[in-house]
């Protein structure tokens, strides 16, 4: 019995990993969204100053995250979301209202996947 007990604890410790990383994901993507839809209210208001300082905001806070990003996500799945941030910033800085609010659509997506990609379920174990 006492053999198994190691094969166990390490087993439970990347169960518990995963169910962490999963809901850290969650929270993170869930939290990204919200400010990037607050991005686009500010936008659609043609606040363009305040779009972009919330966008900076949100880039910050995305910035913050890059190494847990990188550990535990697709580095291209990452990288395309980190341009899709520069894109709006520059859509952002020429105020063009219709491709700015497609890249905000676009990225709140990417980063829908992201938090997809580490979801505990079947089809991501499989």
């Amino acid at each position: 019995m006492k053999s198994f007990l190691p094969s166990v604890l390490i087993l439970g410790g990347i169960l518990a990993f995963s169910l962490w990383n999963c809901a850290a994901m969650t929270a993170h993507t869930e939290r990204w969204s919200g400010q990037l839809e607050q991005v686009a209210e500010l936008a659609g208001e043609e606040d363009w100053s305040g779009a972009e300082t919330a966008l900076e905001e949100s880039y910050r806070d995305w910035s913050s995250h890059q190494t847990l990003l990188h550990i535990v996500e697709r580095h291209d799945s990452v990288d395309d979301a980190e341009a899709m941030y520069r894109r709006a910033s520059a859509f952002a800085k020429e105020q063009e209202a219709s491709e700015f609010q497609a890249e905000l659509a676009d990225l709140r997506d990417q980063l829908r996947l992201l938090a997809e990609m580490e979801r505990f379920s079947i089809k991501n174990i499989l």
